[in-house]
């Protein structure tokens, strides 16, 4: 079903009010803000590439972000919806009964589906299921806060550095690399101990080469696409005991380049974009998403964190000239402003509704 010219709909931008549950005995935690600061930077860029926003004030101050957006709530939805909108931006972490559900049968979409986002966050069970499917993957292991950590732990003495991960983490919140047994019993139950994450944790394996990031727009972002398209990776750097810092303490624009053309044509390059391509194309994606990976000693990369909601922050609004996110800085390396890129996204919007009745 092909989405209609976002310039012809009216578009309401969705924040997260709701704070996500806990799935399995792992959380994600809610941000600080729910994304109303990218929403506020979307809508901004949206209305200056002439398209037409619902907002729940007549005229949004580009420096009061909440005049932009709409909370995820059934109330809220609803609202947006009697405002007129017909296409509902989740800027948010959606999850199975999420009330975009319910919406995505009055309206159109953009942003992932609820139940396959609830299954992607699950860190271990994708990478699971990309490994299975050949493709390059970090090799990781669960363990079980709740249970005995000593004995959980014991057979990964001889297997250091690891990485240790909350399984449905944002970011790189929660995120530590172990050198030593100390240092992995000592990140684990701290994590265990906080239940800021829930009990479910992650081990995985520990790349000591460059980390870069892909962006992977649907096929239904550019015209005649047939698959899911890679934006150029993003290099990462300055990074703070081998994991990237938290983009809300440093922002991506200070530690990450768009790859040039040249460094684009690198082998190991070429066949890493192609596996999150095929990742994309795997995972059935309706909106942009973003994996990280990172390259092992002999410079052969893997993936290890497939993010569903990728930040989506960009410049244009006051004060936020330096706040482009990862996706943003690819999109511009192929010559994409952040409206372009914006209403690029936006062609991928889908619906459940009955467009025949």
């Amino acid at each position: 079903m092909t989405a209609p010219d976002p310039r012809e709909q009216t578009i309401a931008l969705l924040y997260q009010a709701l704070e996500p549950p806990v799935i399995d005995g792992a959380r994600k935690e809610a941000k600080p803000g729910g994304y109303s600061d990218s929403g506020a930077d979307i809508g901004v860029a949206l209305r200056a590439a002439g398209c037409t926003l619902a907002t729940p004030v007549g005229d949004p101050d580009p420096m009061r972000v909440l005049d932009w957006v709409w909370p995820d709530t059934e109330e809220g939805i609803a609202a947006a919806l009697e405002a007129g909108a017909t296409l509902l931006w989740a800027n948010t972490v959606v999850f199975a009964g999420h009330p975009i559900e319910a919406a995505s049968r009055k309206a159109w979409i953009v942003g992932p589906d609820p139940q396959a986002m609830q299954a992607i966050d699950d860190k271990a069970a994708t990478n699971a299921r990309l490994l299975a499917a050949g493709l390059p993957v970090a090799r990781s292991w669960l363990i079980d806060g709740d249970g005995d950590l000593d004995a959980q732990l014991a057979p990964f003495a001889d297997c250091l550095p690891l990485v240790v991960k909350p399984l449905r983490g944002r970011g790189s919140q929660g995120v530590g690399v172990a050198r030593s047994g100390e240092q992995l019993t000592a990140q684990v139950r701290d994590l265990a101990e906080s239940r800021r994450f829930g009990a479910a944790i992650m081990l995985e394996q520990f790349l000591p080469g460059q980390e870069i990031t892909v962006t992977v727009m649907p096929a239904a972002c550019r015209e005649g696409a047939t698959a899911p398209f890679a934006l150029p990776p993003v290099r990462r750097f300055d990074q703070i005991g081998d994991v990237a810092p938290y983009n809300g303490d440093v922002p991506v624009s200070r530690n990450s380049a768009a790859m040039t053309p040249w460094e684009r044509a690198n082998s190991a390059i070429m066949a890493v974009t192609e596996a999150c391509e095929q990742a994309g194309a795997l995972l059935a994606i309706r909106s942009p998403m973003r994996i990280d990976c990172r390259a092992d000693a002999a410079g052969r990369y893997f993936l290890f964190d497939v993010n569903a909601k990728p930040n989506l922050t960009g410049s244009g609004r006051p004060g936020r000239e330096d706040e482009d996110s990862l996706s943003t800085l690819a999109a511009a390396a192929i010559g994409w402003s952040y409206p372009d890129f914006l209403v690029a996204t936006a062609r991928g919007a889908w619906t459940n509704r009955n467009l025949s009745a």
